[in-house]
């Protein structure tokens, strides 16, 4: 859908675009994407863009930290711009191994690729893939994340079932999760 392009000052640049999915005005800052208002049918891009404006002080916070990460990415990508696969795909491998056998988790095969969106996933078959990136985040995140898939080994879904199993064997995994967000810039834009 095409969107409106409204400068507001002290902030810049930000799309105004209609959504069919959006309930009310929802403004998002996001890196590499921008600043962007959800609009919905039946709100006047005039009452959004009022509404945008009286946000201003929240936009420029979450900008900041836009920012931030945009230049964290960089310095990672240029970092991690020769990642050696092979490498990172052994480091992987050996440590999900360990962390099966300390749980007595069973899984069937295991596949290293290089995703935009996953961390990992595994299959109805057991079968675990596990993004290469993973290497680039702190150990108790890289573990974090293994964990999570070997779960699913045994519980197939995230329902209560599968949140109390993983919180038997994980100490604060809401804390976890908090600070995983701060990575998603590593899987890119």
């Amino acid at each position: 859908m095409a969107g409106h392009l409204f400068r507001i000052e002290g902030v810049g640049e930000v799309l105004f675009e209609r959504s069919r999915r959006a309930t009310r005005i929802n403004i998002s800052v996001r890196p590499f994407k921008g600043i962007r208002v959800a609009v919905p049918y039946g709100v006047s891009y005039a009452k959004a863009r009022m509404f945008a404006v009286s946000k201003k002080h929240w936009i420029q916070k979450h900008l900041e930290k836009m920012r931030t990460a945009e230049r964290d990415h960089k310095d990672l990508s240029h970092t991690f711009n020769t990642l050696d696969r092979r490498k990172a795909g052994k480091i992987l491998v050996q440590r999900l191994e360990e962390l099966a056998r300390k749980h007595g988790f069973k899984y069937n095969r295991v596949f290293i690729r290089n995703q935009k969106t996953r961390w990992g996933s595994c299959s109805s078959k057991d079968n675990i893939s596990l993004n290469v990136k993973l290497v680039r985040l702190p150990e108790t995140l890289m573990d974090y994340i293994i964990l999570h898939e070997l779960v699913h080994t045994r519980v197939k879904n995230h329902g209560k079932k599968y949140y109390a199993a993983l919180d038997r064997i994980v100490d604060d995994r809401r804390s976890l999760d908090r600070e995983l967000k701060n990575y998603a810039i590593i899987l890119g834009p």
